[in-house]
């Protein structure tokens, strides 16, 4: 496949994007309470197939991008970044040759924010970056994507002043969540315990699926490997292998019925070759679902 003939620079299924006009670039630079930093674009990229963007003569916002899940990369002056899920790339407004895009195999899902403001170099230096910082990690606090909803929804809503003060003030917030998050994770610890628990009961609502962890992640906005790392931690399993578990419990529970047979009962937990769910089952079990259903059978549930 020629990717050159399918760069793109938006268009994605599912996407959100604004772009401001350019009279409220004048508005916000103009008014006391934003002039300072203001969003002029802002956008969500689910899974950003041949997403591709070169800026030649650089940009003159700045460019915040939180990847969710997939990679994706940016080059500056030909020094090449790779970012992968839970890592954000802040690059400040420059006169540099700047390409990004999405990896091939795995394209990034990112939310993002241009901004600018009446001094961006001086509003730069103030908090340290500059153009070759790299990607930087992020522990998930959903408060990240819940701010960024709110900025998106506020300028959703029409660019009346009240709206363009509120989504830029939020954006203070945005960036702080990014920049300070040990200020921002109260409550982090019970709020994955109950991301694990959501996700068991989740998980028994489909039996009959079949669930990866990039789905199950995604309800969360996790990056796979921190959604099972937590699922781990919590379970001392990985997501799938629990999945496995619990439908292989259900199985037990069906079987418990002489008269379903064994293709059905595979069917009802999701397996559609009766041979391969008997092999599951074996290896869960140590015996496979016929001796299982003959045990129980035999010496009943007392």
């Amino acid at each position: 496949m020629n990717t050159e003939t399918h760069k793109r620079r938006d268009g994605f299924e599912g996407q959100k994007l604004i772009s401001l006009p350019n009279s409220f670039y004048r508005v916000q630079l103009n008014d006391p309470m934003t002039s300072q930093c203001f969003i002029t674009q802002i956008g969500y990229f689910p899974k950003a197939s041949y997403h591709y963007r070169e800026r030649v003569l650089g940009c003159i916002d700045n460019i915040l991008i939180y990847c969710v899940s997939g990679r994706g990369w940016y080059i500056i002056e030909q020094k090449k970044y790779e970012v992968g899920p839970g890592q954000f790339i802040h690059i400040p407004a420059n006169d540099l040759h700047i390409i990004y895009g999405a990896d091939i195999e795995e394209p990034w899902t990112i939310y993002w924010v241009h901004f600018s403001g009446g001094n961006m170099k001086k509003y730069n230096n103030s908090i340290g970056i500059t153009a070759y910082d790299g990607p930087k990690p992020v522990a998930f606090n959903e408060k990240i994507i819940k701010t960024w909803t709110e900025i998106y929804q506020s300028l959703e809503m029409g660019y009346s002043l009240n709206n363009l003060r509120n989504a830029n003030l939020c954006l203070y917030y945005f960036q702080a969540l990014f920049y300070y998050p040990e200020n921002h994770l109260e409550n982090d610890v019970e709020r994955m315990q109950d991301v694990v628990t959501e996700t068991i009961v989740f998980m028994r609502s489909k039996f009959s699926e079949k669930l990866t962890v990039e789905v199950l992640a995604q309800r969360y906005q996790l990056s796979t490997s921190h959604f099972s790392s937590i699922f781990k931690k919590s379970t001392g399993m990985s997501p799938i292998d629990y999945f496995i578990q619990l439908k292989v419990q259900k199985a037990c529970q069906l079987l418990y019925n002489p008269v379903v047979k064994i293709k059905d009962v595979a069917k009802a937990v999701g397996y559609e070759d009766a041979f391969y769910f008997s092999r599951i089952f074996k290896k869960l079990m140590d015996i496979s679902p016929e001796q299982y259903r003959a045990q129980w059978q035999r010496d009943g549930n007392g």
